[in-house]
Formats: C-alpha cells, sequence, structure tokens
C-alpha cells in the first residue's frame, strides 16, 4: 500500500509526539518513504536523532542552516510529498496555519505545498473545545485540510475528555483510504460479517466459530474505494473505520429483516457472514438445569432463513450478490450447487480444515468460482489482501 510513497510528518510540541515515533515505526514496516520536519517546541520533548533513526532519513528543523544539496529546502519538501501529516497538531500550529502564518519551517512548508495536508490534533480538552481553535479548523476544513478526530480518556495533564492524539493504527487506515483509489464513489454495497446467534434459553444460545475478520475487511476495502458501504453484523469485538454504518443484529431472522431495509437501494451484496442454518424449535423461558439422574437432553432444531437464497429471488438486473461457501469436503461441487440454488454472481469458497483457511484467523485459502463455471483459486494471504480481490471482481461485473 506504502511502497514508493513519500509522507512527510510534521512533528509539533505536544506530550503526544511519543505516538509518532511508533506510527513512523509501523510506516516503515508497510515500506513507506518517511521525511520529518520539527518545530523548536517539538525539539523539547524528543530529540531530532530520534525521529532521524525511526525514519532512516535527515531531520528537517531548521528553517535557516545550511543544507547539503543546492535546493530551497521548503520549496522541494513540499514538492516531493504525496501527503504532509501534521502529528501531533497543536493549537499554536493549527492557529498559525489556519491565519497565514509562515514563521518555522513547518508552516512554510505546508504554505508552499500543493498536496493533501492531514492533522491529527493532540491538547488538552479545554484547549480543543476553546472556541478559537474550533473556528480555524472550520475554516481549515472549508479551505481542505483534513483532520483526524482525536479520541477521549485521560490526558496526559490528568484531566478526563477529548484532545488525545488518534492512536497510529488509526492514522495508518487513514492515510490508507488516501492513497486508495477511489474507483467504487456512487455505489451502494452491503456487507455482512460475523456469526448469528440462536438462543436455546435465556443463558444459552448456538452459535459459530465466526470473528467477522472477513466481511470486515471487505467492508473497508470497499469504504476506502469510494463506496457507501453499510455493514451488517453479528456478534463481533471488531472495530471500524468512521464513516462505514454498522447494523449490529444477532440473530438469522434480524439479519435478513436488516439486509431487507437496504438491499432494494444496493448495488451490491456481499454476503461473507456465517448465520447459523438451524435454530432450537423451542426457546426455554427459563435455564435449562441439570437434574439427577438426567445424563443427556434432546434438543429439536429447526431451519433458519436461507438469506442468500432469499435475496437471489428477490435480485433485479444490475445487482449484484456475492456469497461465501465454507466446506470441510467436496468444495467446488458444493460451492457450483450454492451459486446455482442462490443466484449469486460469484462465490469465496474455502476448505476450512486446512491450516490457514478457517475461523478466527488473519489468513485466508479461497477459490473463486463464478456462475459461468470459471474458477480462480489464490494461495494463502492475509484476508486484507482477499478483500482486495473480492472488491476488484465486483468492480469487473459492474463495469
Amino acid at each position: 500500500m506504502f511502497k514508493d510513497k513519500n509522507i512527510l510528518i510534521g512533528v509539533t510540541g505536544g506530550i503526544a509526539i511519543y505516538k509518532t515515533l511508533d506510527l513512523i515505526s509501523k510506516l516503515k514496516k508497510e515500506n513507506a518513504n518517511v521525511e520529518v520536519i520539527m518545530t523548536k517546541g517539538a525539539t523539547e520533548f524528543i530529540t531530532p536523532l530520534s525521529f532521524q533513526t525511526m525514519s532512516q532519513s535527515r531531520v528537517h528543523f531548521d528553517m535557516f542552516g545550511l543544507v547539503d544539496e543546492m535546493q530551497v529546502e521548503h520549496i522541494s519538501l513540499a514538492k516531493k510529498a504525496d501527503v504532509i501529516l501534521v502529528a501531533p497538531a497543536t493549537a499554536n500550529t493549527i492557529g498559525k496555519i489556519a491565519n497565514g502564518i509562515a514563521d518555522n519551517l513547518l508552516t512554510t512548508v505546508i504554505m508552499a505545498t500543493t498536496k493533501k495536508v492531514v492533522f491529527a490534533p493532540a491538547m488538552n480538552t479545554q484547549m480543543y473545545k476553546n472556541i478559537i481553535l474550533q473556528n480555524n479548523i472550520s475554516k481549515l476544513k472549508e479551505l481542505g485540510y483534513e483532520f483526524i478526530s482525536p479520541g477521549e480518556g485521560r490526558l496526559a495533564c490528568g484531566d478526563e475528555g477529548a484532545g488525545k492524539m488518534a492512536e497510529p493504527v488509526q492514522i495508518i487506515e487513514y492515510l490508507k483510504r488516501f492513497f486508495t483509489p477511489k474507483d467504487l464513489i456512487g455505489k451502494k454495497i452491503i456487507v455482512t460479517a460475523g456469526p448469528t446467534q440462536e438462543a436455546l434459553d435465556p443463558v444459552r444460545y448456538i452459535t459459530n466459530r465466526s470473528s467477522g475478520k472477513m466481511g470486515y475487511a471487505i467492508a473497508e476495502e470497499a469504504y476506502n474505494r469510494g463506496a457507501e458501504v453499510t455493514l451488517i453484523s453479528g456478534p463481533s469485538n471488531l472495530s471500524i473505520p468512521d464513516g462505514i454504518k454498522l447494523e449490529s443484529v444477532r440473530t438469522t431472522q434480524e439479519m435478513l429483516q436488516k439486509i431487507d431495509e437496504y438491499f432494494s437501494n444496493a448495488d451490491v451484496l456481499i454476503k461473507a457472514a456465517a448465520p447459523a442454518d438451524f435454530k432450537p424449535s423451542h426457546i426455554s423461558n427459563r435455564k435449562i438445569k441439570k437434574e439427577d439422574g438426567e445424563e443427556k437432553i434432546i434438543v429439536e432444531f429447526e431451519k433458519t432463513p436461507d438469506i442468500a437464497a432469499y435475496f437471489g429471488a428477490k435480485k433485479r438486473d444490475g445487482q449484484i450478490i456475492v456469497g461465501f461457501a465454507a466446506e470441510t469436503e467436496e468444495l467446488i461441487e458444493n460451492a457450483l450447487k450454492k451459486i446455482e440454488k442462490k443466484n449469486l454472481d460469484f462465490i469465496v469458497a474455502n476448505d476450512i480444515t486446512i491450516p490457514g483457511a478457517g475461523f478466527e484467523i488473519d489468513t485466508n485459502i479461497a477459490s473463486i468460482i463464478y456462475k459461468n463455471g470459471k474458477i480462480e483459486t489464490f494461495p494463502i494471504m492475509q484476508k486484507t489482501d482477499l478483500a482486495h480481490i473480492i472488491i476488484d471482481k465486483v468492480k469487473e461485473i459492474i463495469k
């Protein structure tokens, strides 16, 4: 994602500066080219040597110092960057840029650039809420500058509230969205994810081992590429980026009903969830107790709605439905039957008995099978990489 991308990071004087070192470390591991500009205040917290070591490039901080190359430093830095990220961004630096003040190397570079500038604010809660700062942020947003909102919690000063700089993983998610081509703008995509739960009594339920990782990765990939995404998820502990609409459900019937609310206006439905195929025929209104002398209980099950088949029957011309098949035997044969029975455009099939292809892990080994019988088989890969391939296939059908 970040190979050959030039990310210029402006570091200002705030205690959240320690997070920026971690951010740079993560970006370098993803092959980004990182250069750093530090303000004088930033150098009071951490030395330029630390950032030079982490970024593996010379740190810029002296507006009037001599340079090795015969270039105008602030102009060459402004031109070289693909994006400029200010993290942490103090109220002071935000205020300077909002009012056209260029009195140090960082503010001068930002004044000279034509590239996207992004701020990750970090400061005391009351400073962040201050009407002057908020006016400066609003002014910059109107001018096309972007902000990664700070989090809430206990701050270094001991106060509780908004003002914590976004975590490095959140900033990296933003940068990934920034660098992803927006080839799905205007498309509405529904993605389902995770397991469903079917109650046995007020305490117990039937479910499966789906974590939701595949569906969440698909939803994020589609969102990064400009689609309007609705993620309909069974119980999961995963988080999603701001901008993806999350609808939480518990049972298979609830998942069907929630999809139905969005389906008529959707361009694509991607059924990555693993809804329960069966549910107890009777739900006890009391906890089922162990009784003396009883070695077992008998529970009758009945089928739950077949969500993919239901929407396959409702599909209009131009709509795309992608299914998933997690199998333990006869992978291709079972997948082909599902494509025909459920009116799918293609199905993503995996044999969950193969190490690296099952639930609750970050990798998958999949075959994509099309309704015309074509089969593409892929090696083990990260689910995020498979999500990219799946969305590419959806885009091809849209075209």
